[in-house]
């Protein structure tokens, strides 16, 4: 078994099953309906139902090359995707749901999808321009990109709080990376753990109570794949941080928002060892 994606109530403090795999798969999206769950593998998005029976591929179109950066809008009806099929760099495209053809809404490359607004009508992104990797923020119909981050340290994994009111995202700006969060303007920069850990993928939960983060050891660069790692949970602004629970993991454990509709569980991957 390589990839098992499961799921962890956050008030009984129990993990279930939902799906295992020999295969390698990543980032589970919950959807809005609380039905299923989107992951990503061997560049193909799928379809997993919460009952374990098998995947459903969703026709992305010529996107083969699909990464692990992929969410379903708040409404339910569109999914954005990084994919690098047609450029040879990550590009985020929006299809419908159901399948369909991508529409292009980023010309400027790479680009790496992680949240929605609200609202449904912006995107939050990490953008790498002359190998600076910054937040950046675009609206769903395309358009000019805004940058929220000016190139201290290394910005990414940018993720909405519920109310629209913040991004929160990881950087190394300070040397270690650690959680941050910035006004959807650009303003108000401030952060938000500190730790002894590397803290990657900050994702609010949708009830506004909870901030869950990913935690690398302290000396571990980037966020590569297969090591022992720790899923934390901790308040909006930081304070109350605890450990859930560690697995082997990392890249592709929870990459982009994976919280259930009411906020009381969310989904992830863990992995074995490539034999």
């Amino acid at each position: 078994m390589r990839s098992s994606v499961e799921t962890y109530d956050i008030m009984t403090g129990q993990t279930h099953v939902v799906w295992q795999t020999d295969r390698l798969v990543e980032a589970p999206n919950w959807s809005p309906d609380g039905q299923s769950l989107v992951i990503n593998g061997d560049g193909r998005l799928y379809r997993l139902a919460l009952d374990g029976s098998a995947p459903d591929e969703i026709d992305t179109g010529f996107a083969h090359l699909c990464n692990n950066d992929h969410g379903i809008s708040p409404d339910g009806s569109t999914i954005a995707i990084s994919d690098k099929t047609e450029f040879g760099k990550s590009a985020i495209y929006l299809l419908p749901a159901s399948g369909g053809s991508p529409r292009l809404v980023t010309p400027t490359l790479p680009s790496y999808w992680h949240g929605w607004s609200p609202d449904g009508q912006t995107l939050t992104y990490c953008g790498i321009r002359d190998q600076i990797f910054d937040i950046y923020t675009i609206p769903v119909v395309g358009g000019e990109e805004r940058r929220l981050t000016q190139g201290e340290g290394r910005n990414d994994g940018p993720d909405w709080s519920p109310d629209g009111a913040w991004i929160y995202f990881n950087s190394s700006r300070t040397g270690r990376m650690q959680i941050w969060r910035v006004r959807p303007d650009g303003t108000d920069i401030e952060r938000i753990s500190d730790s002894p850990y590397g803290d990657w993928f900050p994702h609010p939960s949708p009830d506004g109570r909870h901030l869950l983060v990913l935690s690398y050891d302290g000396d571990v660069f980037d966020h590569p794949r297969d090591l022992n790692v720790r899923l934390r949970l901790m308040d909006m602004d930081g304070g109350n941080a605890r450990d859930l629970f560690e697995l082997f993991g990392g890249q592709g454990t929870m990459n982009v928002p994976n919280w259930s509709p009411g906020g009381d569980r969310f989904a992830f991957v863990r992995y074995q060892p490539e034999r």
